[in-house]
């Protein structure tokens, strides 16, 4: 962080000046006059917490993206279709046994398995072939995608969250006084900030995984330096075959998250799929930190975009992606 502020002390003294901006809007009691202005602070804080949650789940998504993507260098873009397979056999499994979180290794065994037969089928045949790749997996997503609208149909399906989950929590953050003096607190769902905190805790996994392990280790050798560390006896295909399956699965988990706190529905591939390019163009390719960073920014950007400027949120989203392009190609976080 010191190093940073070293080379770029403006752009830190507008981090900076940002950051204590947005604590102060989350904290303090709104003036009148911000109220006229931009709206009421609860409508404010619900933009700013659902843009928040919104950007774990597009990491979830966006995390096996870059591990298949950025690391491996294969252009899978079946990978929105792994993303809305995973969330009908969430949906499956949770309606069949009636709990919840067995949807989720359920999703992530079933994906992860097919990630297997994609990469021994499909990519390995096709190494550094990217034109090929990309055509491929167009072709492989609109076969998935009508192959499930065959067994689905076109109606919406919500996996069902326990009743622990159900429910709004009270938080610490005022956005109103009653005319008594009485504080009022914003109450926001308990689903949503768990499954926030639940992908934080898998990125801190996944970079732990990536930085700090023999497999990781290995990896990111691979990518480097194929070659030379098949030379030193290690069977590369199989480590990017666990990691390939490792991508899909997670595509498959952030399936189930999106059916649970929005829904499973036709077109959600397609959606996601550009919501991954997007991060992961905007965060830097390979880099998980980038993947995190970048999922925030289009999570909030949608959001805010969404609740402030509806007419211009999808170019939002966009623009913010062209100017990282144009400023820094190579992403936030990735390697120059």
């Amino acid at each position: 962080m010191s190093g940073f502020a070293r080379r770029h002390p403006v752009w830190s003294v507008i981090i900076v000046i940002a950051v204590a901006v947005l604590l102060w809007m989350m904290f303090a009691i709104w003036p009148k006059w911000l109220t006229e202005l931009i709206g009421s602070k609860k409508i404010f804080l619900n933009a700013l917490f659902n843009g928040i949650t919104l950007g774990g789940l597009y990491f979830l998504v966006a995390s096996g993206f870059t591990l298949i993507f950025g690391l491996m260098r294969n252009v899978n873009l079946a990978h929105g279709s792994l993303y809305l397979l995973g969330g009908y056999i969430g949906y499956m499994f949770s309606d069949w046994t009636g709990y919840w979180l067995i949807a989720f290794p359920a999703a992530f065994i079933l994906v992860g398995a097919l990630g297997i037969a994609l990469q021994f089928l499909v990519f390995r045949r096709m190494e550094g072939q990217d034109l090929r790749q990309t055509l491929v997996t167009i072709g492989i997503s609109i076969v998935m995608a009508d192959l499930m609208l065959w067994i689905w149909g076109g109606d919406f399906y919500n996996i069902a969250a326990p009743s622990w989950l159900s429910g709004p929590l009270e938080t610490f953050f005022v956005t109103a006084v009653k005319s008594s003096g009485d504080l009022v607190f914003l109450k926001y769902p308990m689903v949503r900030v768990v499954i926030f905190a639940a992908s934080v805790v898998i990125g801190v996994g996944i970079w732990l995984l990536l930085n700090r392990t023999r497999i990781g280790m290995l990896v990111r050798a691979g990518v480097d330096d194929r070659d030379m560390l098949q030379a030193t006896g290690v069977r590369i295909q199989l480590v990017f075959l666990a990691v390939f399956a490792f991508g899909a699965g997670l595509a498959g988990i952030a399936g189930v998250v999106g059916g649970t706190f929005q829904s499973v529905a036709p077109g959600e591939d397609i959606r996601f799929l550009l919501a991954s390019l997007v991060v992961v163009i905007v965060g830097g390719m390979g880099s998980i930190p980038g993947a995190a960073i970048g999922a925030l920014i289009i999570g909030l950007a949608e959001q805010f975009g969404s609740v402030y400027a509806p007419t211009y949120a999808v170019v939002l989203t966009f623009l913010i992606m062209v100017l990282v392009l144009a400023f820094r190609p190579q992403g936030l976080m990735g390697r120059a």
